[in-house]
């Protein structure tokens, strides 16, 4: 699978997003919420290390990406879609998305979506739970939290770029 995205940009993003990543994953997955921090520092990212990753005329548009896709999902939240830390945390991520790629990235989000539903589960209801007892997403009903899938689909997403970029 051929990306958009070149391997410099995603190997320039990488070291930077995924500790980011990780952190909303960690944070959704215990407390069910998304730091703000964590979002304005994944967009802080964007705003510095774009400007080295990306050609120059690229960089203002994936900026207005940003932009439209904040008021599309603050819609999405004000219809109870979905939460706002989910939001927030997808507009962040937005400019790192090279527009040639949403096809691909859809498959990889549905893929990841899939991956971490089942893992939750599955954890949620054996001695894994162990592990963590205190989290709060063990007793939030159907609830589930989204930063777990929306974090590894953008780590995997730049990965795969690194690998298979264009």
């Amino acid at each position: 699978m051929a990306l958009a995205i070149s391997p410099s940009e995603a190997l320039w993003f990488l070291p930077f997003v995924v500790p980011l990543c990780l952190w909303v994953m960690w944070s959704d997955l215990s407390a069910m919420r998304i730091p703000n921090l964590s979002v304005l520092a994944l967009a802080a990212v964007f705003l510095v290390v774009g400007l080295i990753a990306l050609p120059w005329a690229d960089y203002p548009w994936r900026l207005l990406t940003m932009v439209v896709v904040l008021v599309l999902m603050f819609g999405a939240n004000v219809i109870g879609l979905m939460g706002a830390g989910d939001s927030k945390f997808i507009a962040a991520a937005a400019p790192f998305i090279d527009p040639g790629d949403v096809g691909p990235l859809c498959l990889i989000f549905a893929a990841n979506l899939l991956a971490c539903f089942v893992t939750h589960r599955i954890a949620k209801h054996t001695a894994l739970r162990r592990l963590a007892p205190d989290w709060t997403s063990w007793d939030r009903g159907r609830k589930f939290p989204m930063g777990f899938a929306l974090g590894a689909t953008l780590i995997v997403y730049l990965a795969l770029g690194a690998a298979y970029g264009t």
